[in-house]
């Protein structure tokens, strides 16, 4: 009787395991993404799409979920809870934009890079800040937790810098004068700059970088697999029809 009880016990286990999320060892089950879906063109919210989000991360999540015959369930939360809940385990991925930097690979791994991320300076019209060399003394807005703001925290000091939880707050914080400047990744700019007028993006960039996916440390597995599709893609040309698809190839 012991015996028995130990093998449904057993069984039970295995069933949960292969339902829980970032436990499943093959394909099947769904591929949980973290994200923060105010980030054009890379995530957006799209209430037309299946997902009800689109953008560069989102289909290339989709991409992936594919590849590992696996649905795709996409959870909005804000930038920095973002590693957080790939390390507990509440999702599989973390896409976002994200640059891989020391600090987070040391709560998480990441993948190969999938694309060149740049950031830049968004300003009034009628700013006179008209390079990088400009911003000592100014207010920066950015976006909390992203490489934007721990770059110009670092090269301008807390108290020059002020966070918001989204790009887009960051644009509003722009335009009622509540701070000097954005330092924002090239694409999502120029979706603000179109949207809002009597803004614009300074030539010169700030910082370029290689945006990659968050996945757990104890996650091999997923993460020779996201290797393994984002290789794929790029030797057929998927992942640049992707990428062209939101941002015009020059």
């Amino acid at each position: 009787m012991k015996k028995k009880i130990l093998a449904i016990v057993m069984v039970l286990a295995f069933a949960f395991a292969m339902t829980a999320c970032g436990s499943s060892s093959s394909t099947g089950g769904t591929l949980v993404m973290a994200t923060n879906a105010a980030f054009p063109p890379y995530e957006y919210v799209d209430d037309s799409t299946d997902t009800g989000f689109a953008g560069i991360d989102v289909e290339i999540a989709q991409a992936i979920a594919d590849e590992l015959e696996m649905d795709l369930e996409i959870q909005d939360i804000d930038f920095n809870s973002i590693i957080p809940a790939v390390t507990s385990g509440k999702a599989d991925v973390g896409i976002a934009g994200m640059t891989k930097t020391p600090e987070r690979e040391e709560n998480v791994n990441f993948s190969e890079s999938y694309a060149t991320g740049v950031q830049v300076i968004v300003v009034k019209e009628d700013s006179a800040i008209a390079s990088v060399d400009d911003l000592d003394g100014a207010m920066i807005g950015v976006q909390e937790s992203t490489t934007g703001h721990i770059y110009c925290e670092d090269d301008y000091g807390v108290d020059h810098v002020t966070p918001y939880t989204t790009g887009a707050n960051a644009i509003e914080a722009l335009k009622s004068g509540k701070v000097d400047c954005v330092v924002i990744d090239n694409e999502p700019a120029k979706a603000f700059v179109e949207a809002n007028e009597g803004l614009k993006i300074l030539d010169t960039e700030y910082v370029v970088e290689e945006y990659a996916i968050a996945i757990a440390k104890d996650n091999e597995e997923l993460l020779e697999q996201v290797n393994n599709t984002l290789a794929k893609m790029k030797e057929d040309g998927s992942l640049d029809a992707i990428i062209d698809k939101y941002i015009n190839a020059e």
